[in-house]
């Protein structure tokens, strides 16, 4: 709810560039836990867990395909990568910690954390369809990545990344129970 807020308050109604904050801060926990559990996996020297690991890796790889889909859409200003730099470097700072101390914890608020993102696509779909925001052809990396007809609108792209928010939100949410 905290970086819901945030972005709301930062940036209200401009859904392409609210995207690109959630989306730079969104691929730092797969990325954070991926590694952790690695180095926990060598340094036991157990078993079993490349699942998991790679399960986190690939969430991070999804969050950062969504990053560069919304970079097109929104063109951030310098300022604005600016403040992507900043939210990224506290947000990794923080979560580290937070999977050093507990795990469990950390996914549990990155399963509520992505329903946050569900809900932000919900209201960014509901805009379009309603022609508040412009429908506007979806990025090629977009139209590749998901295989979508090549005349394919953002509104197709974003139904898409809000699937992937709800698998990642499952996905964590079974995590927080390991």
């Amino acid at each position: 709810m905290f970086f819901r807020f945030f972005a709301d308050t930062f940036f209200a109604k401009r859904y392409g560039h609210r995207a690109v904050v959630l989306e730079t801060v969104a691929g730092v926990p797969g990325m954070v836990g991926g590694m952790l559990v690695h180095l926990r996996s060598l340094r036991k020297m157990e078993r079993g867990n490349g699942t998991m690991i790679q399960e986190l890796l690939d969430e991070a790889v999804n969050e950062r395909k969504h990053l560069m889909f919304f970079i097109e859409i929104a063109q951030p200003n310098r300022f604005e990568r600016l403040l992507i730099t900043v939210a990224q470097l506290v947000f990794w700072h923080f979560y580290l910690v937070m999977y050093l101390v507990s795990p469990s914890t950390s996914h549990k608020m990155i399963a509520y954390f992505e329903e946050e993102a569900v809900r932000s696509y919900d209201e960014y779909l509901e805009l379009i369809m309603a022609g508040e925001i412009e429908n506007v052809p979806a990025p090629e990396l977009a139209i590749e990545y998901y295989g979508l007809d090549d005349d394919a609108k953002l509104s197709d792209m974003v139904w898409y990344v809000r699937a992937d928010e709800r698998r990642h939100s499952e996905a964590n949410h079974r995590m927080a129970g390991f």
